[in-house]
């Protein structure tokens, strides 16, 4: 039987789920979009809780009980928004994986760019924020473009030692970051694509076309 003062001592915790029980995974996507919005627009520094507040119609006091700080909020909308865009790619070829992962990065690349520019500061003072940013935004890529390479690979297109193939991801994601610092303009899917077809794929000994036999 459970004594006096453990009955006491789950009070609060119970009070406490209640209360956090009250915002619906719709409600949260809501409030993790909007999180993530007035991060691309004014940056890490800026966002406030009452920002967020005021953009979603949400209590500040609601927003404080449920995440209880601004870093544990957009630690939770990085996570809870991370998403799988390249996984589902399976053209049959490297070189078509390849292609339309550039598509797909490049067409995210105006909201995705300002977000990783927006908490790159911040991400380096905090060991959790830059684990956050790293699961949501990068590492997810790195592993689906990795598993391209690697059927690639078991495929008999490319060479298991071929020395560039394990910089394929970091070719791909990494430009995206670095275009709009050089050149003043995002890496979009047309950028990519011609990346991908004059960098990449001559670096790995192929082209755009179908593989030889």
């Amino acid at each position: 039987m459970p004594s006096p003062g453990s009955a006491q001592e789950s009070a609060p915790e119970s009070a406490l789920s209640s209360r956090r029980s009250k915002i619906t995974p719709e409600r949260a996507q809501e409030l993790y979009a909007a999180v993530l919005e007035l991060l691309r627009e004014s940056g890490y520094e800026s966002l406030t809780m009452e920002g967020v507040a005021s953009r979603t119609r949400c209590g500040k006091s609601t927003l404080y009980r449920q995440w209880g700080s601004k870093p544990e909020l957009v630690v939770a909308a990085l996570h809870g928004t991370r998403r799988m865009r390249l996984t589902n790619i399976d053209t049959g070829t490297l070189a078509g994986d390849l292609l339309a992962a550039a598509r797909t990065i490049g067409e995210a690349s105006g909201s995705d760019t300002p977000l990783m520019h927006a908490l790159s500061h911040a991400a380096l003072q905090s060991p959790e924020l830059l684990c956050a940013l790293r699961e949501a935004l990068i590492l997810p890529e790195v592993a689906a473009i990795d598993t391209m390479v690697r059927r690639g690979q078991e495929r008999g297109e490319i060479a298991a030692d071929l020395p560039g193939a394990e910089f394929v991801a970091a070719q791909l994601l990494g430009v995206m970051r670095a275009r709009p610092l050089l050149e003043g303009r995002y890496a979009d899917a047309a950028y990519l694509t011609r990346f991908v077809e004059m960098a990449i794929l001559p670096s790995l000994g192929l082209t755009a076309g179908a593989p030889e036999s």
